[in-house]
């Protein structure tokens, strides 16, 4: 990881901010640079430029990342610096040029021309033209899936869920009953979940809200491995057709997914491949499938 060097640095800046930021210089936003990706740095021969605080930021705790401004660009600064300045005695100390290091660089750097491949041939087949067709094909037009429309009530044991059914079905109110006894965060709104289709939720949960009829409730407890619940059907839909906002980061992962499997599947089939048992023995080959009878 990058940005392990500054892990104690980073560590000292969450316990005691207020103590860095002194050292820390003062930000000055009238006087923005025209450059907009300066040098903010230079270590013997490298430069540190304003988008390499940027790429170090992502990798940043989310605690570490709301810090203030210029408390955080003075702890990003330093960071380079100390990682250019450890690659500058590396590299004075010919450590590069030992075997076992070598092999780690070199190991380094296929991931990255392995990734880059892999990227380069998936973004072709995720264009914006691609997603539009996948909807076309999939979405447009087309009614979407059936829904429900329901309420639970999430506790903690069988024994419980049975009593709350014994209470409605002597007339509670289930929104009031939700309020006082679900651990469900929806309680508080009566154990509202609103419109959701089969795929959405857990299979035993969704099996027996699509069992109900509107107005109908469970009348013997729903395990799942979140609890025990009781499930009130308020209503049924087909879901209107969606809009390609609605599904286009679905649509983005199906065909990047695709893209994946078809594209490691290109390479394998343009390699020779020897697979051998944890004993250094060859692996049999899988036996040729039978031919279809008719």
């Amino acid at each position: 990881m990058r940005l392990s060097l500054s892990a104690l640095a980073i560590a000292a800046v969450l316990a005691a901010p207020a103590a860095y930021a002194q050292t820390a210089p003062a930000a000055a936003p009238d006087a923005a640079p025209k450059d907009s990706n300066p040098v903010v740095g230079i270590v013997g021969p490298y430069k540190i430029h304003m988008s390499d605080l940027q790429a170090d930021m992502q990798n940043l705790p989310a605690q570490a990342q709301q810090l203030p401004p210029d408390q955080l660009y003075q702890l990003l600064l330093t960071q380079e610096v100390d990682r250019k300045a450890v690659l500058v005695a590396a590299l004075k100390s010919g450590l590069e040029k030992d075997p076992a290091v070598a092999e780690q660089m070199q190991d380094a750097a296929n991931v990255k021309l392995e990734n880059a491949y892999v990227q380069k041939a998936v973004a072709s087949q995720v264009s914006d033209a691609a997603v539009q067709a996948a909807y076309t094909k999939d979405y447009a037009d087309k009614p979407g899936p059936e829904q429900v429309d329901a309420r639970q009530i999430l506790v903690s044991s069988e024994q419980q869920a049975k009593d709350i059914i014994t209470q409605l079905n002597h007339g509670a109110d289930f929104a009031t009953l939700a309020q006082k006894d679900s651990i469900d965060p929806g309680a508080k709104n009566g154990g509202e979940l609103g419109w959701f289709s089969q795929d959405e939720m857990v299979p035993a949960f969704a099996n027996a809200a699509f069992a109900l009829k509107p107005g109908e409730y469970t009348k013997t407890p729903v395990q799942t491995q979140f609890g025990w619940h009781i499930i009130l059907c308020e209503g049924k839909r087909t879901a209107p057709t969606p809009q390609l906002a609605d599904v286009q980061g679905q649509i983005k992962q199906q065909l990047g997914d695709a893209a994946v499997q078809a594209t490691l599947e290109s390479v394998r089939a343009d390699v020779k491949i020897q697979l051998f048992n944890p004993d250094g023995t060859p692996v049999a080959a899988a036996p040729a499938a039978a031919p279809a009878t008719k």
